[in-house]
């Protein structure tokens, strides 16, 4: 996976068993709550990940005792409500489960701190929560714009025993600050919700962990939450964290689109966590779905009853897992609605707008609102578009859009945004998937490859992918645009461009068939030296991969093997000797009328061996697991013979 994207190839099936990691809602719950204690806790199975890493930070910075053990266990001593550190500046990343009850907490509490984080928590509100910690007599300060981070918190002059309004339509982490924070008055004290309470299942996640450390909230119905008098946390010893609801979701509905069975563990039916109602969703999607003592698995519908199907859905109760639906629908008959979703707006980025942005990149309509987003899936005979998913440093839209490689090759922009919660999602995501299978065959020029190649595609009624072609292409373009071979910038953004289309042996550039043109020796010479332009590889590396496409590809070139398709199910690097092969092409410009020197055509071959062979960025080389095969002395039915008998004794899987 590189640092700027990882490229999915589009899957044929999905089915295993994926063990959860912990839930980032209750491991920075349990870890600010176990801070706050009287005693030590000991806290299991934490989630290591950024929002996490940033509540350890900032509890170290307080001068909280924070001592890691082995196998996720941290040991947390508890500073009984009184940080030992008066005045800090914390800097707490995009981490919403870290800044909302931190700034609550911080604000109660006597001292002076400040609270930032990156530009984009900047832009996440807070005025709300800061409005009610001023009615308690909070002394918070914006420090940039108003009603949003950064803030100045000094001592606060508390007019405790109090009725605080909060609003409950925006986020449901400033009421769980809140709550989180008012043990600390000592006195009873009441929340009154104004509106309605979005994300209600993560307040429950808050009022079951304040239990679990002795504070227990009296709560009438969702309107008024009440702290009692005298409330104080106590350690409980021990606290286990549950495996993540919210990251199940991608997993079960992978099982659901991709066949299945699809087992997650660590989290069953029974959790804390509202995302767990998820598998309501999928069943009423038409997904099979069963669950035992902490696992859950998810299936494709039953055999004969259709595939998923479209539903209209008021999602306040999985606000976070609902956006795996977004995705799910692209494989359902008929759109689906995903409604109440507003609390979408104000999360790592405006979630409705970049779902709806890149859902559409992938070809499908999408409608969306204040409150809503509608998907349709693609209509009969139609497909889902390859396309490049942007992320806006949200591991979430990284993780809802692996699913959409069920139906295309993808490639998601900043994949390491899923380190927030999952970070290391997408090793687990390639262990219970299944890619269409590749042969990729290597070698040098006229060894071949493309006649092989083909015969091969044709055997096994696979696709076949011709990559020298693309890069015969770029060479055509640049030159007809007046653009020079070594002109690096100006290739790659030929390559980057090009309107081509391959359909049998036509090959058309712009509307123009150039099957013939782009043999000439001239474009073969171009080709190579632009082959060699890291640029134009880089350029041309998702769109060879986008040729991966159900039941199977040949695809034939110099780096396939090595770089284009390093999963390949086999892998074959042709040679022959030079004088073979400049035979070869003598007879094939011959044969099309054109004149030539097998002499001239020798030296060429030479001379674009080494070109190949020592460019900087993939150079042609036969990859350790590659096959070896010379053609000098073999016939095309031999070497197709042979090529077909290396498929044949691969192990298949899934």
């Amino acid at each position: 996976m590189s640092a700027d994207f990882i490229d999915l190839p589009q899957l044929l099936s999905a089915r295993g068993t994926v063990r959860l990691p912990g839930s980032k809602s209750i491991s920075n719950r349990v870890l600010l709550l176990a801070a706050l204690a009287a005693g030590e806790t000991e806290v299991r199975d934490l989630l290591l990940s950024d929002d996490t890493a940033r509540m350890l930070d900032a509890l170290r910075t307080l001068g909280v005792g924070v001592e890691p053990g082995a196998g996720n266990r941290w040991c947390i001593s508890g500073v009984a409500g009184r940080f030992p550190v008066r005045a800090s500046e914390l800097f707490l990343g995009n981490a919403g489960t870290a800044f909302r009850p931190l700034t609550a907490v911080l604000a109660l509490a006597g001292g002076h701190y400040r609270m930032a984080g990156v530009a984009r928590m900047h832009e996440r509100p807070i005025g709300d929560l800061v409005d009610a910690l001023r009615q308690l007599g909070a002394d918070i300060s914006y420090l940039g714009n108003e009603g949003f981070p950064p803030l100045a918190i000094r001592p606060p002059a508390l007019l405790p025993g109090r009725v605080v309004s909060l609003r409950g339509d925006v986020s449901s982490q400033f009421l769980t600050g809140l709550l989180m924070a008012l043990p600390l008055l000592g006195v009873e004290t009441t929340v009154e919700v104004i509106g309605e309470l979005i994300s209600k299942p993560y307040v429950e996640i808050t009022l079951a962990s304040m239990a679990r450390f002795g504070v227990h909230v009296r709560r009438d119905g969702w309107r008024r939450f009440t702290v009692p008098a005298d409330s104080g946390y106590r350690s409980p010893g021990v606290v286990h964290v549950e495996g993540d609801a919210s990251s199940a979701s991608y997993f079960l509905a992978l099982g659901a689109i991709g066949g299945g069975p699809l087992r997650v563990e660590g989290v069953g039916l029974d959790s804390i966590q509202g995302d767990v109602r998820f598998t309501e969703a999928l069943a009423a999607m038409g997904a099979q779905v069963s669950s035992g003592d902490n696992w859950i698995e998810a299936s494709a519908p039953v055999a004969g009853t259709g595939t998923l199907r479209g539903i209209s859905l008021d999602c306040n109760h999985i606000p976070d897992a609902a956006m795996t639906l977004a995705t799910t629908a692209l494989f359902a008959v008929g759109p689906t609605t995903l409604r109440n979703i507003a609390s979408w707006r104000v999360k790592e980025t405006d979630r409705i707008a970049a779902m709806a942005t890149e859902l559409r990149k992938l070809g499908v309509r999408v409608d969306a609102g204040d409150d809503f987003i509608r998907v349709y899936p693609p209509g009969a005979g139609q497909f889902l578009h390859p396309a490049a998913i942007d992320t806006y440093d949200d591991h979430r839209i990284a993780m809802c859009f692996s699913l959409a490689a069920l139906g295309t090759p993808l490639r998601i922009n900043d994949p390491q945004s899923v380190g927030k919660t999952f970070p290391d999602y997408f090793a687990r995501f390639a262990e219970v998937s299944r890619g269409v299978p590749v042969i990729a065959i290597d070698g040098t020029s006229a060894s071949g490859k493309g006649t092989i190649a083909t015969r091969v595609a044709q055997a096994l009624g696979w696709h076949y992918l011709d990559s020298g072609a693309l890069y015969r292409l770029t060479a055509l373009a640049a030159g007809r645009a007046g653009i020079g071979v070594d002109d690096e910038a100006g290739v790659a953004a030929v390559a980057a461009d090009l309107d081509v289309v391959f359909s049998g042996a036509s090959i058309t550039l712009s509307g123009e068939e150039v099957s013939d043109a782009i043999r000439s020796e001239e474009i073969s010479a171009a080709a190579s030296r632009v082959a060699a332009l890291p640029a134009v590889r880089a350029a041309l590396l998702f769109r060879q991969r986008a040729f991966r496409r159900p039941p199977g590809l040949v695809a034939d070139g110099r780096d396939m093997a090595s770089v284009v398709f390093p999963d390949a199910l086999t892998k074959v690097f042709l040679t022959a000797s030079v004088e073979m092969r400049a035979w070869r092409r003598h007879k094939q410009l011959i044969e099309k009328g054109m004149a030539a020197s097998i002499a001239a055509l020798s030296l060429d071959l030479r001379e674009r061996d080494e070109r190949d062979s020592q460019r900087s960025v993939a150079p042609m080389q036969q990859s350790a697991d590659a096959e070896l095969l010379d053609t000098t002395n073999l016939t095309i039915e031999t070497a197709v013979a042979q090529v077909l008998d290396w498929v044949n004794k691969v192990p298949k899987v899934g």
